[in-house]
Parts: structure tokens; sequence; C-alpha cells
């Protein structure tokens, strides 16, 4: 009786470490297969661009940084796009009195709680942490921003198609117009002051300024990374021929 007893007990135990293993190796398969249908528009590449990097900088600052904040990025780093110090106080320091604060939001968490329920989140590092399998941190920021419709049913009568149920209101309607959802696509029901084309190009270079808000060293660090990967194969040569030297009487 024991030993049946033993070996019904082992027969279970291996039925749950099986099951266990099922779970742990599919879960994250029928995680992926449940949001297979979000499909992110390819982002403009912007880094390279000054110019659209400084249109980002004052559409963020004029329509994203009186709720959001920038604290790990101060004023004075966009002089990395172009700037000067008096451009920069001049334009873009509306929550700020030194050049060298952070970039700072303009509202208080008492405001934001009261309109939005929650405080909004620092958008330094929004680029970046966006990331996914899906694609890029730019591509899902490019494809949120132009995927705002209306619904009712919303505290702020805004809704997502990226990302479903968001208590964030369209801030840049007025320059896009009014979506809304019919048979699961977008449709343009109101215009707004920019064409479809001009609205694309504005969230192409917001989307570039947030990117490199993410990392405003990335193309220095490429530089740096490029420089030491050619030093490193030159030094390879001389390595390799000094070995040769060294070991020429061995063989």
């Amino acid at each position: 009786m024991q030993a049946g007893a033993g070996k019904g007990h082992f027969e279970m135990s291996t039925n749950i470490i099986k099951k266990l293993l099922i779970v742990v190796l599919f879960a994250p398969l029928a995680a992926l297969a449940s949001n297979v249908e979000l499909k992110l528009d390819r982002a403009p590449n912007k880094a390279n661009d000054q110019a659209a990097l400084q249109n980002g900088a004052k559409l963020f600052v004029n329509y994203c940084l009186s709720c959001h904040g920038a604290s790990y990025v101060r004023y004075n780093r966009l002089k990395d796009i172009g700037l000067t110090d008096q451009q920069i106080k001049d334009n873009l320091m509306f929550t700020a009195d030194k050049i060298g604060e952070p970039m700072a939001v303009a509202m208080s968490r008492k405001e934001a709680k009261e309109a939005f329920g929650a405080w909004p989140p620092d958008l330094s590092l929004i680029a970046r942490s966006r990331a996914g399998e899906f694609g890029s941190g730019a591509d899902w920021l490019y494809t949120y921003l132009r995927g705002f419709y209306r619904d009712g049913s919303r505290p702020t009568g805004w809704n997502n198609a990226v990302f479903e149920n968001v208590g964030m209101p369209h801030v840049l309607f007025e320059l896009q117009g009014e979506q809304v959802m019919e048979d699961h696509k977008l449709k343009l029901v109101k215009p707004g002051k920019l064409t479809q084309q001009e609205y694309d190009n504005a969230v192409a270079d917001l989307v570039g300024y947030l990117v490199w808000m993410g990392e405003p060293v990335a193309d220095t660090r490429k530089r740096i990374g490029i420089a030491v990967l050619l030093f490193l194969g030159v030094l390879f040569v001389f390595a390799y021929l000094l070995k040769r030297e060294y070991w020429k009487d061995v063989h």
C-alpha cells in the first residue's frame, strides 16, 4: 500500500510540474496573441534634423509641459539642438526662471488629481519606456498621438486606438481635428488647423524631440562607439603582427 501511494503521489507531482511548465512556456504567447491586432506606424527618424527637434521642443512646451514634466532634462540642454540661451528664455521657458532649471510641470499635483484622478507621468524617458515587442518607443508614441477619437463614454470625452480607455484627453485636437471610430477604423469628421499630412509631420517632430529627450547624448555615444571600434580594429592588426613576431620561432 505504501509503495502504491508513493507512486501515485509521484505521478501527481509530475503532472503538476508539467502543467506549471506549460503555463510558464505558453502564457507569454497567449498574452502576445491577445494583443496581436496592435500595429504601430513607423515614426520618421528626426534624430539629425535640428529644425524638427526645435519644433518638437516648441510643441512639447506648449502642449505637454502644462501637465507632464521632464524633470531629468534642464532647459540649457536644449542648446544641443541648436538653440541659444536667449532663444530658450524667450520662447520656451514658461515654468522656470533660470535656464539651468529642470523642465518642471506647470500643473500642481492637487490640480492634476482633481482633473485626471492621477498625477500625469514624467515624460523624460517616455520614448524608452514605451519600446516593446510591437515596435520602438517612437513608433508607439507616433501612433498613439495620432490615434485619439471621440468617445462619449469616457470622462474626458476621448479614447485612443493604441491605449484603450486612456485617461489623457486629446491635447492636440485643435491641430488634428476630431476623429471617430467606425468599423474599427479612425475617421476624421471635423478638421483641425492642420491638414492630415501637416499634423503627421508635427507629431513626428514632437516624437523626435521626446526620443532625443530620453537620451540627449545618443549621437555623441554613437560617434564615440564608432571611433572605439575603428581604434580596436587598427589595434587588432598590430596585435596580430606582434603575436606573429613573438611566435615565429616556436613553429
